[in-house]
């Protein structure tokens, strides 16, 4: 384990923003965190960075407590949101900061620019002018600037937040391709969960300082752990149920659920891969009410016409129904959920 939070807690005016967290990340591993704004995600890297003093708990790097340890002896890199870049020093100056702050000499400042401009897809470029650099290529110079003096650990804080989201669809591969070649282990922060999906080893949910839920992309996006992570993942077909064996009855009827779904009363998600559009006069019946383009696919919001609770549906570009045109809807078990 490279770096440990243990009951790491921090109160502003009596309100704990940090609230007994406990989390662990192994060397060479990328942990994305998220949450809404207020969750206690950017705190969470304050306080491992050493930018922000805990009331309680403690911070582990490589198994030491870093109570007392100022920022810049911790060894890690940080690259925040804005990118902080020094407008006064061109592009190489600018990577080779933390080198000059760590007693390296020209010839090696000026060697480690030059392959970290390589690396990062700006091969070069010392000599340009920040103020001329696109907001990608000021993204990689930051990120540049932040590997230069080889952290063990490199803290994102929003990278790509303030790019356009073409850019950022495509320097998030990027990162995730050279964060793998390098073997860098990272702690980064969102609210992006694509940014954070796509980037990472293993997602961490939080919401009001604590963790909601810590696990690979593929658990968390396949189980969320109760209804607070599914409507943040963009899950909206979340209905109140009792479940019953393998049936869960709720507004929408009585639904197929996985065998092993916990009993009683609960929670239920159903994926809109799981809303099925059937013939009017089998199913739930339903009125549609809106469509919406989502590039692959056009997402169906449908009303039961008895009243219940809003549906979505995810349908081919070519098979979804028009606005006003009844249907009638049948569920898929294996995209059903059962929340805790």
């Amino acid at each position: 384990m490279l770096l440990g939070l243990e009951k790491a807690t921090v109160r502003f005016g009596g309100r704990a923003v940090l609230d007994g967290v406990d989390l662990s990340v192994a060397e060479h591993e990328v942990v994305c965190v998220l949450g809404p704004s207020g969750s206690g995600k950017s705190t969470l890297l304050r306080v491992v960075a050493g930018l922000q003093p805990l009331d309680s708990g403690r911070v582990l790097l490589d198994g030491r407590d870093q109570a007392g340890v100022p920022a810049h002896q911790r060894g890690v890199g940080l690259m925040f949101q804005d990118h902080q870049l020094f407008p006064q020093r061109d592009v190489g100056g600018n990577v080779a900061f933390g080198l000059r702050m760590h007693g390296a000499s020209r010839g090696e400042q000026e060697s480690r620019v030059r392959e970290l401009l390589d690396l990062v897809g700006l091969p070069g470029a010392a000599r340009r002018a920040v103020a001329a650099l696109s907001g990608g290529e000021q993204q990689r110079v930051a990120l540049a600037r932040a590997l230069a003096p080889r952290p063990r650990l490199l803290m994102l804080d929003e990278p790509l937040g303030q790019l356009d989201r073409s850019l950022r669809e495509r320097l998030v591969v990027e990162l995730r391709e050279l964060f793998g070649r390098l073997g860098t282990t990272v702690l980064a922060v969102t609210h992006d969960q694509g940014e954070a999906f796509a980037l990472a080893d293993r997602v961490v949910v939080m919401r009001d300082g604590r963790i909601a839920q810590s696990g690979t992309p593929l658990q968390v996006w396949q189980r969320p752990a109760d209804e607070f992570v599914a409507r943040f993942l963009g899950f909206d077909n979340v209905v109140d149920a009792t479940v019953s064996g393998q049936i869960a009855d709720t507004a929408w009827g009585k639904l197929p659920v996985p065998e092993g779904a916990a009993q009683g009363p609960g929670t239920v998600l159903v994926r809109p891969a799981g809303v099925r559009l059937v013939a009017a006069d089998a199913g739930l019946r339903c009125t549609v009410a809106a469509r919406t383009f989502k590039g692959t696919h056009v997402a169906v919001h449908l009303q039961p016409v008895d009243g219940a609770p809003r549906l979505e549906a995810a349908c081919a570009l070519r098979e979804a129904p028009e606005v006003g045109e009844t249907v009638g809807v049948e569920f898929d078990a294996a995209e059903i959920v059962v929340l805790g």
